[in-house]
């Protein structure tokens, strides 16, 4: 019974999201906000009890002394960002908003150097190391390279104070266009996953009509 409930269920909210064919309607925004509403309730439920419970609410009830004084802290700094809804008293949550920025800052930098500069420099060098596969070694060095180039905007100064336009040199629009060409096939490649993603969804839903059509048919 619960089967047919929820067949009925997801094939009602896919048919309220196709309705969007013909224009934003009520019966899409609907869906939209059930979506979000659910996500939103899962998003808190998780926070609530992998986060809040054991890094906040027991450790200030069933912790020890340390670690109550330790959980005072985030209290404190939750505590004060509230104060940013009022103009008046913004000033409070400056302290703590600071904090949560430059924490990301430096997560995000760190990330970006040791999880993906780092790695990807350690990825193009296995090749050489092992022995084995230099050909795409070789050419994923190149891409890599390619693309840094591609990224990198700064040009000789002597050609702004003669009053040239200033311009990269010869071997690096060469490399910069080599760069572009790899960020072509990245970037296809990446749109074609989603493609293929997204219509594999549809199908997905596609059949569940079908098969609830067919079962109430038969």
């Amino acid at each position: 019974m619960m089967e047919w409930v929820w067949m009925i269920v997801g094939v009602v909210l896919t048919l309220m999201v196709f309705s969007y064919i013909f224009g934003d309607n009520f019966l899409f925004r609907v869906a939209t906000y059930l979506f979000v509403g659910v996500a939103a309730g899962y998003v808190f439920v998780v926070v609530f009890y992998q986060v809040l419970m054991p890094r906040l609410i027991e450790p200030i009830f069933l912790g020890t002394m340390a670690e109550r004084v330790l959980a005072v802290v985030p209290l404190l700094g939750a505590a004060l960002l509230l104060f940013k809804v009022s103009p008046r008293l913004a000033f409070l949550g400056k302290a703590p908003m600071a904090f949560l920025v430059g924490v990301g800052a430096a997560v995000a930098i760190g990330g970006s150097v040791f999880g993906t500069l780092l790695g990807q420099v350690s990825a193009a060098g296995a090749p050489f190391r092992s022995g084995s596969g230099i050909l795409e070694g070789l050419l994923a060095l190149i891409g890599a390279v390619g693309v840094l180039a591609y990224f990198q905007f700064s040009a000789p100064a002597r050609a702004s104070l003669s009053g040239e336009v200033p311009k990269r040199p010869a071997w690096m629009e060469a490399l910069a266009w080599v760069g572009q060409v790899f960020l072509g096939i990245t970037l296809g490649a990446l749109f074609s996953g989603v493609l293929i993603a997204s219509i594999t969804a549809l199908l997905d839903r596609v059949q569940a009509i079908l098969l609830l059509l067919a079962r109430l048919l038969s």
